[in-house]
């Protein structure tokens, strides 16, 4: 592909469409516009609005709808998938999406804008016959089926756009974009298998399948492109490998092949051929060194009735591939299993390997050929490839998880202390499920019939924010039980997130990131860490509990009483790690019989709906009024379904809220 061409001005896209002098358009043009977050979704949103929007147009017969056909139209949308794909992954913005028909021409225009005009659109190097495309072919394939295209650079934006010719290019330049310089009787054969005019016989298929001709043949050779783009969209959104299993499998049949099989691979054996630890080498399982065999995730097949009896067959007798064979390999056909109409066949085996390692294994096949056509073969190859990269990414999700969940039970107190006199709630929602959370809450026996307690909040989340916990929870349970003052024990722990304790834990952020998987920039370096703590501590006595408390930074805490009335209950001081030798100061007072005490993170206050805010004109002491008369549970449990209630998304933020009410 030559040079990308650009321009700073949209002059060289198609203009709007205007009616003629004395010529009215009897309908407004036809025109489709959307807006997309940038994410993996994205390409596979806009192929269907762009199929919907032709759907539309034609049903209302909008000018220019006359001029367009099946073939121009499958040429946008893999155009639109190729733009919008290249303006996720090298842009990182929202996506707009435009597209108009030309109403005299019949040409179709197609405009991607991303917010990141600094970076130019990419068309990597060419890929190696072995490597692992992630998506599509980029932007070789919109110069191969555009008549036109280029670049309009704005303030604050980019336009990549694409005119397409009315009737579509020539058929071979499509496929020529995809296989390079396979064959063009090759590519027919494979849209034939991709996409049947009726649904797949049960019966054996000649194994070369006729290409059908006229304007549906030009259509079909587009058929692998548009099959492996959404591929890709379908799996990349998987966080589960036996889900990925079960997609390969209905991606594959009848498409494909007759029928599939998955396996997946134990990570505990680290490599093929190598036993699990304390496994002896009995030769029971598959491959060199008798190693157990994978286990059969996955089993498809055309014909339900058939999958059980395919199942059995297949766990008698697993894939032998193995490093020596990098392609795919010829499978033994499990004909008794198949019935009479199914004895003849042919079965390949792919490996499934990404990063370097062994995931599983993939077999297709399919009654009445000898052997698989080699465009099929490649199209599968290709296909694999991302199925593995999916089962990669799903197990790396998985062991994040698992180091998350360990964490973030490392991090939080087993269980809640019961304070003698004292009613306690806790309502605590990480945000994002798979990651430790930034807040973090404790409360606890101090010793001379003192507890205390902490609600806290630390800049940021994931690994660095696990780390800071976990050196300000033990240090204020260790300061408490010294018999340090509230506002001693705040003095002290400002100290050490200043001093090197806070390098020592950005060393370990760095490092756990790394063992989960998570890129670390290399000029990463020791970074400050703040704290939002609100801590305190209770001393129950005859009548009621006596409170001193701190708030560092964080939201100040409220005081709900007998009859109804709100106030705060402590005042605005810095946040612990910003100022050296911060002196902080505590507040005093009495909870008598039915108050209460309610101490929230910014999850809670900062609860967004729209541009509004939860605590706006005092909604968080609006709302805590409203609780009088209720018992600590009820208290903590209105106050959540109200911060769930306040906006129609989920929370963004993490949200932990404690309750303390005196009996």
């Amino acid at each position: 592909m030559g040079a990308i061409p650009a321009q700073r001005e949209s002059v060289a896209c198609a203009s709007d469409v205007s009616a003629r002098d004395g010529d009215a358009l009897p309908h407004a043009p036809a025109h489709a516009h959307a807006t997309f977050s940038g994410g993996p979704l994205a390409p596979g949103s806009a192929r269907a609005l762009l199929r919907a929007a032709f759907t539309e147009w034609a049903e209302l017969a909008l000018p220019g709808t006359e001029l367009l056909t099946d073939r121009q139209a499958d040429d946008a949308v893999v155009v639109v998938s190729e733009l919008v794909t290249n303006a996720v992954i090298h842009a990182g913005t929202d996506v707009e999406l435009d597209c108009r028909l030309e109403a005299h021409t019949g040409a179709l225009v197609v405009e991607v804008l991303d917010h990141h005009p600094s970076r130019a659109p990419r068309d990597g190097d060419p890929e190696p016959s072995y490597g692992t495309p992630e998506y599509g072919r980029g932007l070789r394939l919109v110069a191969a089926l555009a008549e036109t295209w280029g670049i309009t650079y704005r303030t604050g934006s980019k336009t990549v756009w694409a005119q397409l010719p009315a009737g579509g290019k020539e058929a071979l330049d499509g496929i020529q974009a995809y296989a390079g310089d396979r064959a063009h009787d090759r590519a027919l054969r494979v849209a034939g298998i991709l996409a049947p005019e009726s649904p797949p016989s049960r019966a054996p298929v000649p194994p070369a399948p006729v290409a059908r001709g006229g304007q549906d043949r030009d259509w079909l050779n587009r058929g692998a492109l548009s099959f492996l783009a959404e591929a890709s969209d379908l799996l990349a959104g998987q966080l589960d490998e036996n889900l990925v299993a079960a997609l390969a499998g209905q991606l594959i049949v009848p498409r494909l092949a007759d029928w599939c099989a998955v396996w997946l691979e134990d990570e505990v054996a680290g490599r093929w051929g190598s036993p699990r630890p304390g496994e002896a080498e009995s030769g029971t399982g598959w491959g060199e060194g008798g190693v157990s065999g994978p286990r059969l995730a996955r089993v498809w097949h055309c014909s339900e009735t058939r999958i059980e009896d395919l199942r059995r067959a297949l766990e008698k007798e697993p894939p032998g591939t193995g490093p020596d064979h990098p392609g795919p390999v010829p499978f033994p056909w499990p004909g008794e299993a198949l019935g009479p109409h199914g004895t003849l066949g042919s079965a390949l085996a792919y490996r499934l390997t990404a990063g370097g390692r062994p995931l599983g294994t993939l077999v297709i096949g399919r009654a009445g050929l000898v052997s698989f056509p080699d465009e099929i073969t490649g199209l599968v190859e290709d296909l694999s490839r991302r199925v593995a990269l999916a089962i990669g990414a799903a197990r790396q999700y998985a062991r994040q998880a698992t180091i998350s969940a360990v964490l973030q039970r490392g991090l939080l107190p087993g269980a809640v202390a019961e304070i003698p006199g004292v009613r306690s709630a806790l309502v605590y929602e990480p945000c994002d499920k798979g990651g430790p959370s930034g807040d973090f809450y404790d409360l606890f026996p101090a010793g001379d019939g003192r507890w205390c307690f902490a609600v806290g909040d630390v800049q940021g989340k994931g690994p660095e924010a696990a780390v800071v916990i976990g050196l300000a929870r033990p240090w204020l349970r260790l300061l408490a039980r010294e018999g340090y003052r509230v506002a001693d024990v705040l003095d002290r722990l400002n100290q050490l997130l200043l001093d090197d304790a806070t390098e020592a834990a950005d060393a370990a952020a760095r490092a756990l990131a790394s063992a989960g998987g998570r890129p670390m920039n290399p000029g990463d370096g020791p970074q400050t860490r703040f704290l939002s703590l609100l801590y305190g501590e209770l001393a129950p006595f005859d009548g009621g509990v006596r409170c001193t408390l701190a708030s560092a930074g964080h939201p100040l805490p409220l005081l709900l009483g007998s009859g109804g009335e709100v106030r705060t209950a402590a005042r605005p001081q810095t946040l612990l790690g910003v100022v050296e030798d911060e002196t902080y100061t505590s507040e005093t007072f009495e909870l008598r019989p039915g108050d209460s005490l309610l101490c929230v993170t910014d999850g809670v206050t900062e609860r967004r709906s729209g541009s509004r805010l939860f605590d706006d004109e005092d909604g968080l002491a609006d709302a805590l009024a409203g609780c009088a008369g209720l018992d600590a549970e009820l208290i903590a449990e209105r106050i959540r379904r109200l911060v769930h209630e306040f906006g129609a998304r989920p929370p963004e933020d993490d949200l932990a809220l404690l309750v303390l009410q005196a009996e």
